[in-house]
This record gives structure tokens, sequence and C-alpha cells, in this order.
């Protein structure tokens, strides 16, 4: 089966989508730093297996429109693009499954859309509903002599100076750092690099040349200040979802993550929760070895766990409409 590129009208710009296969939709959210690229392994194996797989560039990423206001990568932004993104397919509900921010993005998606998203799947971040502490607060407390990566993210152009000289170099030093086999990048020294954490060396086993040219390419041609806007919205997002407070997802849900990810073992607390956080849930599935970049290093796994939980759902038929 073939793959189809589009792009989708939503408000304020447009969504580039990816799709392959027919029947319900399951809609595909990457996270930080990568594209719709990174469902390579799962738009064939979802088309396979009886589904229309779409997988979208966040606005922001790849062939979507980037917005130039910080502002505009708040969460409500995310969510109404996706909605729209479902409704610019033809269709009026689907499944999300999301990876790290894509996570994050699908679970308030099926949050606050619970009439387009019927059912959630979220990959390395597990879902923790909003808390009464405003999230920059924590950053700044974390780390003591260093500071926590997503606070090292937050000054506009600090990050993108040290990226965006040498884009390929420090994307290959991130994806090795958060895989199985890496030691983690997740604390800058006092006036130093977030790539000074990053491992010297070949590129992790689940990534190749090629796929490092693909992402790359990408952000030498877009720049990284929209992809990084979005931990700019933090603090926007906590303000934004404040009616949500505390709030579970109640639809049919799914949880995969690396048991060697930091996103798993500093989040355990939000992963024992599952149970009155999302009281839907098929199963927490923690694969061992398995780094950050779950649907990239453990594919065949991934794929066989979000497939037959698809099936479910859609047998169940109130999920899909």
């Amino acid at each position: 089966m073939s793959r189809t590129h589009r792009l989708v009208e939503v408000p304020g710009g447009r969504i580039h989508v990816v799709e392959q296969g027919s029947g319900p939709l399951v809609l595909l959210v990457h996270g930080f730093p990568e594209s719709g690229y990174s469902w390579r392994h799962q738009l064939p194996a979802l088309a396979a297996a009886g589904f229309r797989a779409a997988a979208i560039d966040v606005r922001g990423y790849g062939r979507s429109s980037a917005p130039a206001r910080v502002a505009d990568y708040r969460m409500l932004a995310h969510v109404a693009d996706n909605a729209a993104v479902v409704r610019g397919l033809g269709e009026r509900s689907a499944v999300i499954v999301g990876h790290d921010w894509g996570a994050s993005i699908a679970a308030n998606s099926a949050l606050l859309r619970p009439d387009v998203f019927r059912a959630v799947g979220l990959l390395s971040v597990p879902y923790a509903p909003r808390g009464p502490h405003r999230p920059t607060d924590g950053f700044a407390a974390m780390g003591g002599e260093e500071e926590f990566y997503v606070g090292y993210f937050q000054a506009e152009g600090r990050a993108e100076a040290e990226i965006e000289p040498d884009v390929r170099g420090w994307l290959a030093g991130f994806y090795a750092a958060l895989s199985g086999d890496g030691q983690g990048a997740y604390f800058v020294p006092r006036g130093g690099r977030l790539r000074d954490r990053f491992p010297e060396g070949a590129l992790p086993s689940w990534l190749t040349e090629a796929d490092l040219d693909v992402y790359a390419g990408e952000f030498e041609r877009t720049g990284l200040t929209g992809a990084l806007n979005r931990y700019r919205n933090v603090d926007r997002d906590w303000e934004d979802l404040a009616a949500w407070d505390g709030a579970p997802i109640t639809q049919p849900s799914l949880f995969v993550g690396g048991a060697l990810d930091a996103s798993t073992t500093w989040m355990a607390g939000a992963i024992e929760a599952f149970p009155r956080t999302m009281p839907g849930l098929a199963g927490a599935h923690l694969l061992e070895g398995c780094g950050h970049w779950v649907q990239q290093e453990r594919p065949g796994e991934v794929n066989r766990l979000v497939i037959d939980w698809l099936r479910r759902v859609a047998a169940d038929g109130r999920a899909l409409g």
C-alpha cells in the first residue's frame, strides 16, 4: 500500500499528514526532536492490519506551518490542530497515539475532545493530570548546581544557538543519549551546553545514517524554534488547563514505555496512578532494555502491542463511533 502526503487546513495554518491504509483512523503524533518520520515503522504495519494510519508533522515541524508567536504553540492549539486534521481527513472520530511530547498532546486531545478522540495510546511519557504547582517553579528546584533541560529550553534563542550550528551532530548525540544504551542528558552545567552530556561515537543501533539525514534535513530547513516553543508554553498550558485540574482520561487507553527511559523511571508515580487517572487502561507495558524512542528502538514489539489494542478497541465499536 502506497503512502500519500497532504496538507490539511487547521486554525492558523496547515498540518502535513502522511497516510497509509484504509479503515478506522489512527492519528500518530510525534515528539521532540522528530517529525512524522518517526512513525515510519508503524505506518505500514497499521495499514496491513486494516487501519488508516495518519502521521502528522506537529506545528512548527517539518512541512507543517510554523507560527511566529511562542503562544501559538500552547497545548490548546495542538489539540485544535488534531481535531481539525480528523475533520480534514473526512472523519468524525479517531484513535490518537502519541510519543514524547506527542503523548502529552494526545492525552490532552483525548481529555479536551472526547467527542473526537475515542481512544488514546501513549508512548514513553505517561499521563499525569494537571497539578497544583506551576511547572517552571518545579524545574527551577531541580538539579542543584545544574539546570534541568526543560528550564534550559525556556529562554528564546539559547538552545537554538547551541543546536543550529551543527544540527546533525546535535541530533545524533541527543538520540544516542536517550536510547536504551545511553546515559541520558537531562541536566545542563551552569554556563554550559546540553550537548556536553552527549556520548561520543556511533549512532544508536535503531537509527541509520539515512534516517538521521531525514531528521537533520528537516531541522536544517526549519530551524528548532518551532519545536522548542512547545517547552516554552508549559506555564501557559498550566493556566489554560485549570478547569481540568486532576481530571482523568476515561476513554480506552494504552501505555508503552522503555524500562530504561527517565520518562518512566522519574514518572513511576504517574504510572502507578493509572487506575485512577486512566480508568480505561487496557495495559501498561515497560519494554526491558529500551530507552526513550520506543517505536523506533522496538518497532516490532510496539506494533504488536498497539495493533492488538486497536483491534480490541475496534471490536468494541464504541471507541470509533
